[in-house]
């Protein structure tokens, strides 16, 4: 049996899962989510718990087992708690400012890059070099997050660039002169 499959899903205070066919709706004090899943698997909601089982033993059951579950989790956790990922921004000039939805970035080009907020999702800039993306839906946050990142990738020599917050930049010696 899967190991991740098994474990059933805690559902905290004030938040509900339905299943309707081969949908399940997750709605919360933070907004509601739903995922379709694969016939093969069956959800059932008893009282504060939901647990997922599958059909047969196929490697593509014991796939989808373990996926459903990890995904129903993430869905409880977004619309009780929300997701939030930190994205730091080091250079000399560097810096991001928020307009409206929307937050625009210098970022060493010879342009400004304004990068528009997806609905759903929050960007919040507590300082001139930090930048928030806030959500429920995890996948979107994390999707968002790296997309802003590709803006301008960290470099390894100086470390300039986009990354996150408890990302550990690689750093590379530079040259050094002949003896």
């Amino acid at each position: 049996m899967s190991r991740i499959g098994k474990e059933p899903v805690q559902i905290p205070a004030g938040v509900t899962v339905e299943v309707s066919g081969n949908e399940m709706i997750v709605k919360g004090p933070l907004g509601t989510l739903t995922q379709a899943f694969d016939p093969v698997i069956t959800i059932k909601v008893e009282g504060a718990v939901a647990t997922l089982t599958r059909a047969n033993d196929e490697k593509e059951s014991r796939a989808k087992h373990g996926l459903y579950r990890a995904l129903l989790q993430n869905m409880v956790t977004g619309v009780s708690k929300g997701y939030e990922k930190g994205l730091v921004i080091a250079g000399v000039g560097f810096k991001v400012q928020k307009q409206g939805n929307n937050v625009v970035l210098n970022v060493g080009y010879s342009h400004t890059v304004e990068y528009k907020a997806v609905e759903g999702i929050t960007l919040e800039c507590p300082s001139q070099t930090e930048i928030t993306v806030k959500g429920i839906n995890k996948e979107t946050v994390g999707q968002v997050a790296a997309e802003i990142r590709s803006i301008r990738k960290p470099e390894p020599y100086h470390g300039y660039g986009i990354h996150y917050k408890d990302e550990v930049i690689q750093r590379k010696e530079g040259k050094t002169a002949g003896k």
